[in-house]
């Protein structure tokens, strides 16, 4: 039996669009949420058991696990954006699954035999965590399949729900596992768990994409270079990666050195430190509740200061108190602050980017995020046993302070007039013969008419034409005024071959870069249009016999 593709339900009354749990109504998005629930829960499971494992060790040892499951982002995100770009997003998923449960499987063996030592804990974390990079850009780019563009907000609210609900249950659970019955059982549950996802992801009959294979006729290096030229060319993508680099260091202190501080300073054992994380979890799936009203009262930019604030809060408090329920109470609104943080930024991501290189976009987003968190865990275990616990914790205390001040000097920019629906709106190129894929470079040349009272107008709304056709595939842009005719204005672009070039016409263009265009054209000479002229290079000699 399969799952039918999500249909969009029936406009409901504005209470229930305004809930936090509308996705919810969306059947293959629902199946997946309960599904990955599960995988949630055995993941939380086995961080507390490996970290477990290595809390004799030292803390640099113990803070290396979150870098071994996060590292593998750092270097495979883009790559695994270019894959769900170019392959069919629900194989790649599946792939992902199925090479997880094989790592978690080994584990669970090497576990059970007594075999597991850091070494080998900590290479098969880092091959886990391989398949999480896999997964991930595919993952976060079918959501916009799933619900409706309105609700990806409350579909990242409820992605970040369902991580924390599964950090209120997995961690208490992998802790008294650990102390019943051992970390092989916690590993073997992890590995069980992924067959849930694959199960749905089988089941769900997805629907061709409308623009087909977006990347397929791209090589890895030239969709890379694609992904990489088309996030340095949108502010708004590159304004939320910003943000992200300035919450993500402190945050990930929280991480890194929780189990420190239960065994250190509250003097807790594996169940103590599991029920620490799940305060965070009940803390943040609380606070779902409270992120719509939260979000209407603040906005994002106030989501992110207040976020970063209450986080800072939490980790001078987990540097100056002893008392273990204290502690957990205080960690209640740091699950509501992580929570708040990250569906802010993964709408803003998710708002800003087109189809066609969506999982590119979202790759980078998660290199940035992920990446992070690998750098900075080592990094606070370092500081922890170089200067002690307390005042490394004060001391990301103190960068989420900063953080939360810089939110005034780089705010999100408002993604109100972002629409990147495709727009097929160029029309066919008159030529007179039909040039290779490989043909190029192309100089693509159009010229514009425009009064003398209108040409600061022009120029200024050219800028963002500029940037849209750097977005999706200019090496290089121009705009020039005829030195003898000074209305007319030339503009130059070079696209590096006539795939690219035929890629902006029939997939790559969106309707903001539609809007930009139309505003520029509006301010033309009246009776007048714009002439295109597409050249190709022929220092080789002529494309076609003269």
């Amino acid at each position: 039996m399969s799952i039918a593709p999500s249909s969009p339900a029936p406009s409901p009354a504005p209470a229930a669009t305004d809930s936090p749990w509308a996705p919810l109504a969306a059947r293959v998005f629902r199946a997946l949420w309960i599904a990955q629930l599960v995988s949630n829960i055995g993941s939380w499971m086995q961080t507390v058991g490996a970290q477990w494992l290595l809390v004799g060790h030292g803390a640099a040892l113990v803070t290396l696990v979150q870098t071994a499951a996060s590292l593998p982002v750092v270097l495979l995100a883009l790559p695994s954006g270019v894959i769900a770009d170019r392959f069919d997003r629900r194989s790649v998923l599946l792939a992902a699954q199925f090479t997880m449960l094989a790592v978690s499987a080994t584990l669970a063996a090497l576990a059970f035999a007594d075999a597991l030592t850091p070494t080998v804990l900590l290479v098969l974390t880092f091959l886990l965590g391989c398949g999480t990079a896999l997964m991930g850009p595919a993952w976060q780019a079918i959501q916009p399949e799933l619900v409706e563009r309105r609700r990806l907000g409350q579909a990242a609210a409820l992605g970040a729900v369902n991580m924390n609900l599964a950090r209120a249950v997995g961690p208490a659970l992998g802790g008294a596992v650990v102390a019943a019955a051992g970390a092989g059982w916690v590993f073997a549950f992890n590995a069980a768990s992924y067959l849930g996802i694959a199960a749905v992801l089988v089941a769900w009959r997805r629907p061709e994409p409308a623009t087909g294979p977006v990347a397929g006729g791209e090589g890895l290096l030239a969709a890379l270079h694609a992904g990489r030229r088309y996030v340095w060319n949108a502010p708004g993508v590159r304004r939320v990666l910003l943000r992200t680099l300035l919450f993500i260091p402190g945050g990930a202190a929280l991480w890194a050195l929780l189990p420190l501080t239960a065994s250190r300073t509250l003097g807790l054992g594996s169940g103590g430190y599991g029920l620490l994380l799940a305060a965070v979890g009940v803390g943040a799936v609380a606070g779902a509740f409270a992120l719509p009203r939260l979000r209407k009262a603040l906005g994002a930019n106030g989501m992110l200061a207040a976020g970063a604030l209450v986080f800072a809060g939490v980790l001078a408090v987990l540097a100056t108190v002893d008392s273990p329920w204290l502690v957990t109470v205080a960690l209640l609104p740091a699950g509501l602050a992580w929570i708040a943080v990250l569906s802010t930024l993964n709408a803003a991501v998710q708002t800003r980017l087109p189809g066609w290189v969506r999982a590119r976009g979202l790759a980078v987003y998660l290199l940035v995020f992920q990446g992070g968190q690998a750098l900075a865990a080592p990094l606070w275990g370092a500081v922890a046993d170089w200067a002690g616990l307390r005042a490394c914790l004060l001391a990301a205390a103190g960068v989420m302070l900063l953080s939360a001040a810089s939110v005034r000097r780089w705010p999100l920019r408002d993604a109100a007039g972002i629409d990147p629906a495709p727009s097929d709106h160029w029309p066919a190129p008159p030529l007179v013969f039909e040039p290779g894929e490989a043909d190029g470079p192309v100089l693509v040349s159009v010229v514009y008419r425009v009064p003398a009272d209108h040409r600061a107008d022009f120029t200024d709304r050219m800028n963002h034409v500029a940037r849209s056709r750097r977005r999706t595939g200019a090496l290089s842009w121009g705009l020039y005024q005829d030195g003898n005719d000074p209305e007319r204005f030339i503009e130059n672009y070079l696209v590096s071959s006539w795939a690219e070039h035929r890629a902006q016409h029939h997939v790559r263009l969106t309707a903001t870069d539609r809007r930009f265009e139309e505003e520029a054209r509006g301010l033309l000479t009246p009776g007048t249009r714009p002439e295109v002229v597409h050249a190709f290079d022929s220092s080789a000699g002529p494309a076609v016999p003269s």
